[in-house]
Order: C-alpha cells, then structure tokens, then sequence
C-alpha cells in the first residue's frame, strides 16, 4: 500500500484509565433492543421502501419481539410523514412497543417531528447534532461552545414543543460522530443536555453514543463508554445506549464489549443493513446471548421466514456466510468435520444431555428453523464417509455399516469431483440404488427354497442372461447355503460375509433393509444392499448384490 503515511488514528482514549469492563466474562443479560431497521436500514436502501412495505416490515419487528423501533425521520420527506401518521392514526401500534423518531437540532425540523407525532402513546424523540473534530472544522465550521450551544437550544425546544403537543414522550441524545469527538468534550455536551432535562426515576432520557464510524479496536470503544457511563451526570436515571456502525467489520464486537461496559441499550438493525458496512446486526448479537443460555427477548425461531420478508422488502440478500442467517452456516463439506458432527449428533441421541455441545454447530439449527437435511451436511469432493454416510441414514433411514460408509463415501466423492458440483441428498440416494441395491446383473435372483435336511441344504433360482436355471447349495444356515451355491456355480470365491440388518420403517408396512460384504482374494471389499418386505428375501437380494458388484468389477479389470 503506497500511501498508508496519510492515514492517522482519528479517535481519543479516555483521559483516565477505563478498564474495568475487562473484569466481566460475558453479558448476563440480553439489553434494550430498539431496531433503526426503519430509519438507519431503510435510508441505505438503493430503492428505499414505500408505505405499504414499511407497514408490513414493522409488522415482522413486532411479530420478532422489538420493543422499541425507530419509525424514520418524519420531517425528511412526505413517506416517512405519512407512515408516521399511519401508525398512530390506524393504532398499529400495540401498547408494549414505543415508536423513535429522529430529528435533527434544528427549530423547523424539530416542529415538524413534533406535528407528525401528535397523538402518539408513547415515543422517543432522537435529537442529535455531530461533534466530531472533523464535522466541527469541516462541515459546520463551529467552536465547541456554539456546537454546545447547538445541543442545549435542541434540547429546550423539545421540551417545549413535548409540552404543547398531545402524546408521551421520552427524550433521546446523541452526539453524532462520537467516536471522532475527543471523550471530555462528548461528555460535555452530554451533560449540558442532561442539564436541560433533568431526567429523573419516572422520566428517564436516553443517551447514545454511536459509533457513527467505526474508528478504534472494539476495546478502545468499550472504554470510551465505560468512562462516559461514570461520568454522566444523573447517571442512575440516564438510559446508556449504543449505536455502532460496521466500517472496521467490528460492529458485533463493539457492541458486546460496550454493554460490558456500561451500555444498557443497542440500537441495531437485521442482518445489519445500514449505510456504507452498514449497523451492527441484532441477529447476531441475540443469538450470541443465546448460544451462552440467555434469553435475548426476541423471537428468531423461523429464521428462514424472516429472511425471505426482509430479502423482498429490502432488496438485499443476507450473504450464504452471514453468522445464523446464512444458507451454509451450519453447513459442512469437510470429511472430518461431517463425521464429527454426525457422531456428535448421535452422542445426542444416546446420551440426551441437557445442554448443546455438538461439535462445530454453536447452536442447534432446528432451534432457528433451520433443517439437519440439506442445512448442516452437505457433499461435495470433499466429504467424507461420516456425513455421507448421515444423509442417508437423516434422509432416508439407511443406517450403512462403518466399512461400507467407507466404500460409498470414496465412490460418491468420485462422482462429485467428476461433475464438479456438490451433490443433493436424492442425487446420492440415487448413485445408492444403482450402484447396491437389488442389483440384477450379471446375476438376477428368482427365489429359493429350502429342504429339510440338517445342513440347511437350499436350492436357487437364477437368471443369468437369458438362461434361467437352479443351483444348491449347503451351509449353517440359508443365507451360507445361498452364498456357497453361488460360488460352486459362478466358479468365484470368497469369504468374510459381513451383515447388518434393520427395519426401513416402522408399522405393518415396513421394509426391512440387509447390508452385505464379501472379501475377495485379493483382500477387496464388496458390498450389495436388499430391500424387502421380508427380512429373508432382503438378505439374499443384498448377497446377490455384492456378488454382482464383484463380478462386474473382476470382469471390468480383466
């Protein structure tokens, strides 16, 4: 990078040390949540929604559990006025959730935001006005004094305008661009507005401190607020709130760390859309809380549901890796982590411990709606026999044994690499059926029957080509008579036979399901797989299998 020498640290520490937040482990509870999706998210769209999609957008905060949702700017344009007005005028809005509006330190936009919420139960009115050294110098060109002054003359005016105005309403303060706004001076102006307001137990006011850019290490931001929250005047009646953007890709961090701190309250958006990287995401942040056993008082149970409504109204896509929401974010192609999970999630079956440790998935899937089939194990040329080996048995209820996992994964990751594509569950299914199941070539079975002598002598019927003809045998059971009967008459041998069986399903209709192996010579292991109503016919339908497989491997080498 040729020009790294005109970049310099933009923010300030603390002028004292602000290092206690470090002592906590974790958040013990979930904060405030106050969703901007409306506002912040909206703003940052290329086409923003109208009235209807924002209707039914506050609709799905509600259904998901928000408390309180920032509305818009109402004195920005003729939409957000109007969606204003529509909410308090159709009563849209249920008695637990409080409306936020924005507005600017300014007379005339401060009047209107007023206009528009006249008659509203309960809402919070955002002021701000930026303090950065960069806005201060460059954008407004103003002392601190005046930039002070700017605040304290919002501040009275809400009041005013809260008095002569029908409705409830709680005050908000932000110093835009605090993270560029040496830390003494933010706490100047903060307190200068607190002096305005007075709040008190029953009439608190919210202060936010956004991390309009982001500009430090999460750590640097977490000791800001920790200094700001000790040092706010009305302290015990102050409501500390965040507001952290994603420019550093550190929106999460910012915000869990802030909390430690001192924070009481984040403002976030879902998936984290917003301007530039856009706002600290709220799906991550609760279910962070969730993975660790805390209630994070919002309901993201259908992950997939609300996804597909922000995705419509939004026009954006949450990203295949984006944490909880994305399409493979509990998935794995990797052969070590497929075993280790399908293992795991056995160890669940067996073990029905009381708490989630299944290696690799931080939560359970099935907890957000999402699927085991197709969501958390999936093939390509790089899995392995375990997750290969999963997808049958979740999906299809075919429990392979351990050694013809094996002999399916290489052969179900060959096809993969060959076509160059990951493979769908039917798809593997299908290589499955053709490759071992009831295989009839070169040898077809036809049915056998047993005579009464004490060796279990057994005669066989069988089709090879257009000859059909029996063959006998003898053994310590049928299934041996059937194997050497098949040996002395096709002049092959063997040895070894490995078998496993189980039920396909369950009740009076049930398929049962018979896995063999022989061993050749050489030391090759071959398997076949039968399916049948009857647990006999099924075993001998996955002997004649294997023995097909065999042949045709021995007559495609020779």
């Amino acid at each position: 990078m040729k020009n790294v020498e005109k970049y310099a640290r933009g923010y300030f520490m603390p002028p004292e040390t602000s290092l206690k937040w470090t002592q906590k482990e974790y958040m013990t509870e979930a904060p405030t949540w106050c969703s901007v999706d409306l506002r912040d998210g909206n703003q940052a769209l290329i086409v923003p929604m109208n009235l209807e999609e924002k209707l039914e957008y506050f609709r799905m905060l509600v259904e998901i559990g928000f408390k309180e949702i920032e509305v818009g700017f109402p004195a920005a344009s003729e939409t957000e006025f109007v969606f204003l007005r529509t909410l308090i005028e159709q009563e849209l809005i249920p008695d637990d959730v409080t409306i936020q509006v924005l507005t600017q330190s300014r007379e005339h936009i401060i009047r209107k935001t007023f206009e528009a919420l006249k008659g509203a139960k309960k809402a919070v009115v955002h002021l701000y006005n930026s303090t950065s050294v960069a806005q201060r110098e460059q954008v407004f060109r103003k002392s601190k004094q005046e930039i002070i002054d700017i605040a304290v003359e919002g501040a009275k005016l809400l009041q005013r305008c809260a008095e002569e105005t029908e409705g409830n309403f709680q005050f908000q303060y932000s110093p835009e661009s605090f993270t560029g706004t040496e830390i003494d001076f933010a706490l100047e102006v903060c307190n200068s507005v607190l002096g305005v307001w007075r709040p008190t137990a029953d009439n608190p006011v919210i202060i936010n401190l956004p991390a309009t850019v982001s500009m430090s290490m999460p750590h640097v931001y977490a000791s800001q607020i920790e200094y700001m929250s000790e040092h706010l005047n009305f302290r015990e009646h102050v409501i500390l709130s965040l507001h952290p953007h994603n420019d550093r890709g550190t929106g999460v961090a910012d915000a869990e760390l802030g909390v430690l701190a001192g924070a009481q309250r984040v403002e976030g958006t879902l998936f984290g859309n917003g301007e530039r990287t856009g706002n600290v995401d709220i799906v991550t942040l609760a279910l962070n809380l969730y993975s660790h056993g805390i209630d994070p008082k919002l309901n993201f149970e259908n992950i997939p549901a609300i996804i597909s409504v922000y995705e419509r109204l939004t026009k954006m896509r949450v990203s295949e890796r984006h944490p909880y929401g994305g399409e493979l974010v509990f998935t794995a192609f990797s052969g070590s982590h497929q075993d280790a999970i399908a293992k795991g999630m056995k160890w669940r079956e067996e073990k029905a411990p009381g708490t989630w440790s299944v290696p690799y998935l931080l939560i359970d899937p099935k907890d957000i709606g999402r699927e085991y089939e197709g969501d958390i194990i999936r093939i390509n040329s790089q899995s392995g026999k375990g997750g290969i080996g999963y997808v049958l048995q979740l999906k299809y209820g075919l429990d392979l044994p351990a050694k013809m996992r094996e002999n399916f994964g290489y052969f179900v990751k060959n096809v993969s690499d060959h076509r160059q594509k990951e493979l769908m569950p039917d798809e593997i299914y299908d290589i499955f059926q053709k490759e071992y199941v009831n295989i009839q070539t070169p040898v077809e079975f036809i049915k056998y029957r047993s005579t009464d002598h004490e060796d279990f002598q057994t005669i066989v019927t069988i089709r090879t080509g257009n000859e059909v003809k029996e063959i006998e045998g003898a053994g310590n059971g049928r299934l041996d008579a059937i194997s050497n009967a098949l040996q002395t008459s096709l002049s092959i041998s063997y040895t070894d036979l490995i078998y496993k069986e189980h039920a396909l399903e369950t009740g009076s209709k049930s398929q049962a399901v018979s896995y063999i192996g022989i061993t050749a010579s050489d030391g090759s292991l071959y398997w076949g797989c039968g399916i049948d109503v009857d647990i006999m016919i099924s075993s001998v339908k996955a002997l004649f299998s294997a023995v097909n497989q065999f042949i045709r491997i021995k007559n495609s080498s020779s």
